[in-house]
């Protein structure tokens, strides 16, 4: 007999701890399931919770609703097709595991535990979970299933044994976070053990924002030769079904028209809005408030936002001092024209007259410094965050990873907020996004057509505008080289000499390693942002605050 299944791939968007918002989902996605005759609907990992749930776990009370989740979508399935594979966390014999459930016939018909617990960058699974036996395959109406968890097929020990065993094909949920160039870093890590194996490969993703993460689903089906018969539209939810046939060749797949792939900056953008739009929403945030100074990263996180959250959710306020140029309050005006938004301009001088005033008995002596420039800078956030007491609109903070990386952003000033969509974007990335946004609209961008970002802020030098004709290359060299050193510095960890090797300037060099521990502090009381690179600071990057080392050069 000629053996077939239909693999309904449900590419759903959960929120963490929403665990009835999330079985609605499933609901939802085996209805859909049903009508495309599906004999089998896969949801995400970890998805009746949401993923990642970090210490969330810990919680017995979180798990035990899990599993009462579980059940009744297990019950429900006694109408007849299709079964569904949920993720779920598990207790058995006292101990957690990260589990995928086959639930067919009106009741739990298998369970498989997570094998390979990542335990690197943001991974922490270790923490909170046991690791499960390797598995073996489940029988499911007349075939075998492989039901590995992720991090299960980036090694090749459980893909390798479920062939062993006679699987005949591998359904992998899947919880894997997006970052750069992640879809040739999947198909290259499967394909180690999928040369042997040869296999059919269903391998299905979440997506959406969590935090810091986002999950650009992607999901995917491999036929037994590794070639690509399924790809989901990367970034939205979506559901696709697959219609798979045994025949004297092997496992053939009808299955709807490919995806193409999102890459480069592209993938960045639509990153950067999922993680912005997921966080206020998903938080019931109505819309965010920014200072735009005239500059280009306010510029540039207002055109996110408002490709996230449509122009009506964007608050842009204008907040001058002494040094404001007429240029910048041109180029402001300028910026939330272009966007559709709301704009205000709030003067501060009045404020930093009256902390002058107020501190100058005490600072009677002293040549004025940076005090009196990040004073500026804490007035405009006691100004933003104000708005945002008020109204409840989200502050969005707007400094760049160059920035962040050396402490050029003042504490409790501009880097205060609920959230900063340039946290893992580097300052000369800034503006290849700005130029690349103003020439392409995204189809999922609820921005206007046409540039967002105006040419003037783009090619003006960047300042801060906190004294006189002052310019970020003041202080700094140039973007370029700033950013090629802490590339080395951060995403490669490769050592200074290994940099000043490369042609720059040691005393530079050993500045900007400096300046980069130095400002660990700062980084620790930073907002969440979107994870874009592959080491990002917060969950992928963590040093100590107190540090002495320096690498000898």
């Amino acid at each position: 007999m000629t053996r077939k299944i239909s693999i309904t791939s449900a590419q759903l968007n959960p929120v963490m701890g929403d665990i009835a918002g999330n079985c609605a989902l499933i609901r939802e996605a085996r209805a859909e399931a049903t009508k495309a005759g599906a004999d089998i609907v896969m949801t995400p990992e970890l998805g009746v919770l949401g993923y990642p749930p970090e210490d969330l776990v810990l919680k017995s009370s979180a798990v035990a609703a899990c599993r009462e989740a579980v059940e009744a979508l297990a019950r429900e399935t006694r109408d007849g097709s299709p079964a569904v594979l949920v993720g779920a966390p598990w207790l058995d014999n006292d101990r957690l595991y990260n589990a995928v459930l086959l639930l067919e016939g009106g009741k739990i018909a298998a369970r498989r535990y997570k094998h390979d617990l990542p335990n690197y960058d943001v991974f922490d699974e270790m923490r909170v979970f046991a690791p499960g036996r390797v598995p073996e395959p489940v029988e499911f109406r007349g075939l075998k299933l492989g039901l590995p968890i992720c991090e299960d097929i980036w090694l090749q020990a459980v893909p390798r044994a479920l062939a062993a065993a006679g699987a005949d094909m591998l359904l992998c949920i899947n919880g894997s976070p997006f970052r750069r160039n992640i879809n040739a870093c999947r198909h290259e890590a499967f394909r180690t053990w999928h040369a042997d194996v040869h296999l059919p490969l269903v391998f299905i993703n979440q997506v959406g924002g969590q935090d810091e993460l986002v999950f650009d689903g992607g999901g995917f089906s491999w036929d037994e030769t590794g070639k690509v018969v399924q790809y989901a539209p990367p970034f939205v939810p979506s559901l696709q079904t697959c219609h798979w046939q045994e025949s004297d060749t092997g496992w053939q797949c009808e299955a709807p028209p490919l995806s193409a792939p999102i890459e480069d900056l592209e993938a960045d953008w639509q990153a950067l809005c999922l993680g912005l739009g997921d966080y206020v929403n998903k938080n019931g945030f109505p819309g965010v408030v920014l200072g735009l100074s005239g500059g280009v990263d306010s510029a540039l996180s207002a055109a996110i936002a408002v490709d996230a959250l449509g122009p009506e959710r964007v608050w842009c306020v204008m907040m001058p001092s002494a040094y404001t140029s007429q240029e910048s309050l041109d180029d402001a005006v300028a910026c939330a024209e272009l966007l559709g938004v709301r704009y205000d301009s709030i003067s501060i001088k009045a404020a930093v007259d009256t902390y002058a005033d107020m501190l100058g008995p005490l600072f009677a002596g002293r040549d004025a410094d940076t005090t009196e420039e990040n004073l500026q800078s804490r007035v405009r956030a006691v100004t933003l965050m104000a708005l945002s007491n008020k109204f409840g609109h989200m502050l969005l903070t707007t400094g760049n990873k160059s920035e962040m990386a050396v402490g050029y952003a003042t504490i409790y000033g501009d880097m205060s907020g609920g959230y900063n969509a340039l946290k893992d974007i580097y300052k000369t990335e800034v503006f290849e996004l700005c130029r690349w946004r103003n020439s392409y609209k995204p189809a999922s961008a609820l921005g206007p057509q046409g540039p967002v970002v105006p040419q003037s802020v783009i090619d003006k030098p960047p300042s801060a505008e906190l004294k006189p004709d002052q310019k970020d290359q003041d202080s700094l060299p140039p973007y370029a080289d700033l950013d090629a050193i802490l590339h080395g510095l951060i995403e490669e960890e490769v050592d200074a000499a290994s940099i000043i090797a490369l042609g720059y300037d040691a005393d530079v060099v050993r500045r900007i390693e400096h300046l980069l521990y130095l400002a660990e502090y700062k980084r620790r009381q930073a907002p969440p942002g979107v994870k874009i690179s592959r080491r990002n600071f917060g969950r992928d990057r963590r040093y100590p605050i107190t540090n002495r080392f320096r690498d000898k050069t």
